[in-house]
Protein backbone atom coordinates (compact mmCIF):
# COMPACT_ATOMS: atom_id res chain seq x y z
CA UNK A 1 0.00 0.00 0.00
CA UNK A 2 1.28 3.48 -0.89
CA UNK A 3 1.57 5.55 2.05
CA UNK A 4 3.42 8.37 3.27
CA UNK A 5 4.95 9.34 7.07
CA UNK A 6 4.53 12.88 8.40
CA UNK A 7 0.76 12.65 8.49
CA UNK A 8 -0.84 14.46 10.95
CA UNK A 9 -4.05 13.28 12.67
CA UNK A 10 -5.16 14.65 16.07
CA UNK A 11 -7.66 11.16 15.46
CA UNK A 12 -5.14 9.14 16.60
CA UNK A 13 -4.06 9.01 20.52
CA UNK A 14 -1.20 7.65 21.29
CA UNK A 15 -2.02 6.38 24.98
CA UNK A 16 1.12 3.65 25.28
CA UNK A 17 2.57 4.89 27.68
CA UNK A 18 -0.61 4.60 30.63
CA UNK A 19 -0.46 2.14 33.34
CA UNK A 20 -2.21 -1.02 32.38
CA UNK A 21 -5.06 -0.90 34.86
CA UNK A 22 -7.15 -4.20 36.71
CA UNK A 23 -9.18 -5.53 33.73
CA UNK A 24 -12.89 -6.33 34.26
CA UNK A 25 -14.21 -10.41 32.82
CA UNK A 26 -15.38 -10.28 29.38
CA UNK A 27 -19.22 -12.07 28.88
CA UNK A 28 -19.22 -15.82 28.77
CA UNK A 29 -19.21 -16.49 25.27
CA UNK A 30 -15.96 -14.16 24.88
CA UNK A 31 -14.88 -15.78 27.21
CA UNK A 32 -15.32 -19.57 25.66
CA UNK A 33 -14.50 -18.24 22.49
CA UNK A 34 -11.21 -16.76 23.33
CA UNK A 35 -10.19 -19.66 25.33
CA UNK A 36 -11.10 -22.30 22.48
CA UNK A 37 -8.69 -20.07 20.31
CA UNK A 38 -6.03 -19.26 22.72
CA UNK A 39 -4.98 -22.83 23.02
CA UNK A 40 -4.07 -23.07 19.15
CA UNK A 41 -2.67 -19.71 18.88
CA UNK A 42 -1.58 -18.88 22.69
CA UNK A 43 -3.43 -15.55 22.00
CA UNK A 44 -6.75 -13.50 22.29
CA UNK A 45 -8.07 -12.33 19.16
CA UNK A 46 -11.44 -11.29 19.79
CA UNK A 47 -11.30 -8.13 19.37
CA UNK A 48 -11.26 -8.54 15.43
CA UNK A 49 -13.40 -11.59 15.49
CA UNK A 50 -15.38 -9.69 18.54
CA UNK A 51 -15.79 -6.18 16.65
CA UNK A 52 -18.32 -4.37 18.64
CA UNK A 53 -19.53 -6.80 20.55
CA UNK A 54 -16.44 -6.95 22.55
CA UNK A 55 -16.83 -3.38 24.39
CA UNK A 56 -20.63 -4.16 25.17
CA UNK A 57 -20.06 -7.15 27.40
CA UNK A 58 -18.41 -4.78 31.15
CA UNK A 59 -20.87 -3.40 33.25
CA UNK A 60 -22.03 0.40 33.48
CA UNK A 61 -20.02 0.67 37.16
CA UNK A 62 -17.11 0.33 34.98
CA UNK A 63 -17.74 2.49 32.33
CA UNK A 64 -18.79 5.37 34.96
CA UNK A 65 -15.23 4.79 36.85
CA UNK A 66 -13.40 4.42 33.70
CA UNK A 67 -14.94 7.72 32.12
CA UNK A 68 -13.93 9.94 35.46
CA UNK A 69 -10.19 8.25 35.76
CA UNK A 70 -9.27 8.27 31.76
CA UNK A 71 -10.15 12.03 32.21
CA UNK A 72 -7.76 12.99 35.08
CA UNK A 73 -4.74 12.79 32.69
CA UNK A 74 -3.50 12.05 29.42
CA UNK A 75 -1.18 9.49 29.45
CA UNK A 76 2.43 10.11 26.85
CA UNK A 77 3.81 8.05 24.57
CA UNK A 78 6.76 5.46 25.08
CA UNK A 79 10.10 7.49 26.34
CA UNK A 80 12.88 6.77 24.37
CA UNK A 81 13.35 4.79 21.11
CA UNK A 82 9.80 3.94 19.72
CA UNK A 83 9.75 -0.21 18.20
CA UNK A 84 6.41 0.89 16.71
CA UNK A 85 7.05 4.24 14.91
CA UNK A 86 6.93 3.70 11.32
CA UNK A 87 3.55 1.26 12.53
CA UNK A 88 2.09 4.39 14.32
CA UNK A 89 3.12 6.81 11.23
CA UNK A 90 1.19 3.90 9.17
CA UNK A 91 -1.79 3.63 10.99
CA UNK A 92 -2.13 7.91 11.26
CA UNK A 93 -2.52 8.32 7.15
CA UNK A 94 -4.57 5.12 7.00
CA UNK A 95 -7.18 6.44 9.95
CA UNK A 96 -7.23 9.98 8.41
CA UNK A 97 -7.39 8.56 4.64
CA UNK A 98 -10.57 6.74 5.93
CA UNK A 99 -11.88 8.98 7.81
CA UNK A 100 -11.54 11.70 5.44
CA UNK A 101 -13.29 8.81 2.68
CA UNK A 102 -16.61 8.36 4.46
CA UNK A 103 -16.52 12.52 5.21
CA UNK A 104 -16.94 12.90 1.96
CA UNK A 105 -19.23 9.86 1.59
CA UNK A 106 -21.31 11.25 4.01
CA UNK A 107 -21.69 14.65 2.89
CA UNK A 108 -22.34 13.12 -0.34
CA UNK A 109 -25.59 11.62 0.99
CA UNK A 110 -26.03 15.08 2.98
CA UNK A 111 -25.14 13.32 5.92
CA UNK A 112 -22.67 15.38 8.15
CA UNK A 113 -20.17 12.37 9.68
CA UNK A 114 -18.73 12.59 13.31
CA UNK A 115 -14.77 11.77 13.39
CA UNK A 116 -14.16 9.03 15.49
CA UNK A 117 -11.06 8.37 18.05
CA UNK A 118 -8.09 5.95 17.43
CA UNK A 119 -6.61 5.15 20.37
CA UNK A 120 -3.23 3.00 20.83
CA UNK A 121 -2.75 1.28 23.98
CA UNK A 122 -0.65 -1.19 25.68
CA UNK A 123 -1.75 -3.99 27.56
CA UNK A 124 -4.81 -2.69 28.88
CA UNK A 125 -7.11 0.44 28.78
CA UNK A 126 -10.23 2.03 30.53
CA UNK A 127 -12.62 3.04 27.78
CA UNK A 128 -16.28 4.52 28.29
CA UNK A 129 -17.31 0.71 27.78
CA UNK A 130 -15.07 -0.32 30.94
CA UNK A 131 -12.11 -1.79 31.09
CA UNK A 132 -10.41 -3.94 28.07
CA UNK A 133 -7.91 -6.14 27.40
CA UNK A 134 -5.29 -5.79 24.64
CA UNK A 135 -6.01 -10.01 24.46
CA UNK A 136 -9.34 -8.89 23.24
CA UNK A 137 -7.59 -7.21 20.34
CA UNK A 138 -9.23 -4.11 18.23
CA UNK A 139 -12.25 -3.14 19.04
CA UNK A 140 -15.09 -0.02 19.08
CA UNK A 141 -16.46 1.21 21.87
CA UNK A 142 -20.03 3.27 20.71
CA UNK A 143 -20.14 4.72 24.29
CA UNK A 144 -17.26 7.07 23.62
CA UNK A 145 -16.96 6.93 19.60
CA UNK A 146 -13.07 5.22 19.79
CA UNK A 147 -11.42 2.60 18.35
CA UNK A 148 -8.39 0.84 20.19
CA UNK A 149 -6.08 -1.08 19.15
CA UNK A 150 -2.66 -2.27 20.93
CA UNK A 151 -0.23 -2.73 18.33
CA UNK A 152 1.00 -5.83 19.38
CA UNK A 153 -2.28 -7.58 17.34
CA UNK A 154 -0.41 -6.62 13.76
CA UNK A 155 2.55 -8.84 14.98
CA UNK A 156 0.04 -11.78 15.82
CA UNK A 157 -2.21 -11.18 12.61
CA UNK A 158 0.73 -11.62 10.85
CA UNK A 159 2.58 -14.35 12.33
CA UNK A 160 0.26 -16.01 14.06
CA UNK A 161 -2.88 -15.96 12.01
CA UNK A 162 -1.23 -15.99 8.75
CA UNK A 163 -2.55 -12.48 7.17
CA UNK A 164 0.43 -10.17 6.55
CA UNK A 165 0.98 -6.92 4.96
CA UNK A 166 0.12 -3.38 5.37
CA UNK A 167 -3.40 -3.39 3.71
CA UNK A 168 -4.57 -6.53 5.90
CA UNK A 169 -3.48 -3.48 8.36
CA UNK A 170 -5.92 -1.32 6.87
CA UNK A 171 -8.52 -3.44 6.68
CA UNK A 172 -8.55 -3.68 10.39
CA UNK A 173 -8.93 -0.17 10.77
CA UNK A 174 -11.56 -0.26 8.25
CA UNK A 175 -13.99 -2.84 9.72
CA UNK A 176 -13.67 -0.80 13.34
CA UNK A 177 -14.45 2.51 12.22
CA UNK A 178 -17.17 0.55 9.62
CA UNK A 179 -18.61 -0.19 13.24
CA UNK A 180 -18.31 3.93 13.76
CA UNK A 181 -20.07 4.52 10.68
CA UNK A 182 -22.78 1.72 11.67
CA UNK A 183 -23.05 3.98 15.59
CA UNK A 184 -23.54 6.97 13.90
CA UNK A 185 -26.38 5.61 11.20
CA UNK A 186 -28.26 4.00 14.45
CA UNK A 187 -27.94 0.20 12.30
CA UNK A 188 -27.09 -1.20 15.94
CA UNK A 189 -30.70 -0.06 17.60
CA UNK A 190 -33.32 0.30 14.62
CA UNK A 191 -35.30 -2.30 15.60
CA UNK A 192 -36.15 -2.92 12.22
CA UNK A 193 -33.32 -4.74 10.97
CA UNK A 194 -34.21 -7.26 14.24
CA UNK A 195 -36.63 -10.16 13.06
CA UNK A 196 -38.47 -12.80 15.79
CA UNK A 197 -37.06 -15.42 14.26
CA UNK A 198 -33.62 -13.83 13.91
CA UNK A 199 -31.11 -15.25 17.25
CA UNK A 200 -28.60 -12.59 18.55
CA UNK A 201 -25.97 -14.52 17.31
CA UNK A 202 -27.53 -14.30 13.39
CA UNK A 203 -28.09 -10.03 14.06
CA UNK A 204 -24.27 -10.09 15.44
CA UNK A 205 -23.00 -11.68 12.22
CA UNK A 206 -24.83 -9.27 9.62
CA UNK A 207 -23.76 -6.23 11.71
CA UNK A 208 -20.14 -7.60 11.41
CA UNK A 209 -20.42 -8.56 7.60
CA UNK A 210 -21.75 -4.91 7.37
CA UNK A 211 -18.88 -3.72 9.18
CA UNK A 212 -16.45 -5.64 6.29
CA UNK A 213 -18.43 -4.44 3.81
CA UNK A 214 -18.17 -1.01 4.62
CA UNK A 215 -14.40 -1.83 5.38
CA UNK A 216 -14.69 -2.63 1.54
CA UNK A 217 -16.10 0.75 0.64
CA UNK A 218 -13.21 2.30 1.91
CA UNK A 219 -10.89 -0.14 0.21
CA UNK A 220 -12.40 0.64 -3.39
CA UNK A 221 -11.87 4.66 -2.75
CA UNK A 222 -7.99 3.87 -1.91
CA UNK A 223 -7.99 2.11 -5.32
CA UNK A 224 -9.21 5.36 -6.63
CA UNK A 225 -6.49 7.23 -5.16
CA UNK A 226 -3.68 4.93 -6.55
CA UNK A 227 -2.68 4.15 -3.01
CA UNK A 228 -3.34 0.05 -3.71
CA UNK A 229 -0.27 -2.11 -5.24
CA UNK A 230 -0.46 -5.11 -6.37
CA UNK A 231 -1.31 -7.72 -4.29
CA UNK A 232 -3.17 -5.48 -1.15
CA UNK A 233 -6.63 -6.42 -2.35
CA UNK A 234 -5.21 -10.59 -1.28
CA UNK A 235 -3.99 -9.03 1.52
CA UNK A 236 -7.38 -7.85 2.84
CA UNK A 237 -8.88 -11.21 1.52
CA UNK A 238 -6.72 -13.05 3.38
CA UNK A 239 -7.57 -11.33 6.28
CA UNK A 240 -11.02 -11.68 6.16
CA UNK A 241 -10.55 -15.43 5.62
CA UNK A 242 -8.34 -16.54 8.23
CA UNK A 243 -10.68 -14.90 10.96
CA UNK A 244 -14.15 -16.27 9.59
CA UNK A 245 -15.84 -18.13 12.46
CA UNK A 246 -15.60 -21.62 10.96
CA UNK A 247 -11.94 -21.87 10.01
CA UNK A 248 -11.30 -20.04 13.54
CA UNK A 249 -13.21 -23.19 15.26
CA UNK A 250 -11.39 -25.56 12.63
CA UNK A 251 -8.07 -23.98 13.09
CA UNK A 252 -8.34 -24.27 17.55
CA UNK A 253 -9.54 -28.25 16.48
CA UNK A 254 -13.19 -28.08 17.48
CA UNK A 255 -14.51 -31.51 15.75
CA UNK A 256 -17.69 -30.16 15.24
CA UNK A 257 -17.78 -26.54 13.53
CA UNK A 258 -21.42 -25.22 15.00
CA UNK A 259 -23.36 -22.60 12.67
CA UNK A 260 -25.15 -21.50 15.52
CA UNK A 261 -22.11 -20.08 17.71
CA UNK A 262 -20.80 -17.86 15.01
CA UNK A 263 -20.84 -14.29 15.59
CA UNK A 264 -19.02 -12.69 12.85
CA UNK A 265 -19.68 -14.74 9.64
CA UNK A 266 -18.04 -17.38 7.40
CA UNK A 267 -14.76 -17.02 5.49
CA UNK A 268 -16.67 -16.94 2.33
CA UNK A 269 -19.51 -14.74 4.05
CA UNK A 270 -16.07 -12.17 5.18
CA UNK A 271 -14.76 -12.48 2.14
CA UNK A 272 -17.57 -11.81 0.22
CA UNK A 273 -18.72 -8.60 1.75
CA UNK A 274 -15.59 -7.41 1.97
CA UNK A 275 -15.79 -7.74 -2.16
CA UNK A 276 -18.93 -6.04 -2.25
CA UNK A 277 -17.99 -3.34 -0.89
CA UNK A 278 -14.81 -3.00 -2.33
CA UNK A 279 -16.35 -3.52 -5.65
CA UNK A 280 -19.37 -0.93 -5.53
CA UNK A 281 -17.59 1.77 -3.74
CA UNK A 282 -21.01 2.49 -1.81
CA UNK A 283 -22.98 2.50 1.16
CA UNK A 284 -26.13 1.13 0.25
CA UNK A 285 -24.53 -2.32 -1.04
CA UNK A 286 -24.00 -3.10 2.14
CA UNK A 287 -27.12 -4.06 3.45
CA UNK A 288 -26.94 -7.68 5.21
CA UNK A 289 -29.50 -7.46 7.05
CA UNK A 290 -31.92 -8.09 3.90
CA UNK A 291 -29.67 -9.95 1.94
CA UNK A 292 -28.55 -13.25 2.05
CA UNK A 293 -25.31 -13.13 4.58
Amino acid sequence: MKWSRGTKNDDVVDRRGAAAPKVAGAGIGVVILVFVVAKLFNVDISGLVGGNSSSSSSSSSSSSSSTTSSSKSEPEPPKGPDADAELVEFVRFVMKDIQDTFETVFRAEGKTYQRAKLVLFSDAIDTACGRSSAAIGPFYCPGDSNAYIDLSFYRDLRTKLGAPGDFAQAYVLAHEIGHHLQNLLGVDHDQTKLSKSRTRNEHSVRVELQADCFAGVWGHNAAGKKLLEIGDLEEAITAAKEIGDDRLQKKAGVDDVNPETFTHGTSAQRMKWFRVGFDSGKLSSCDTFSAQP
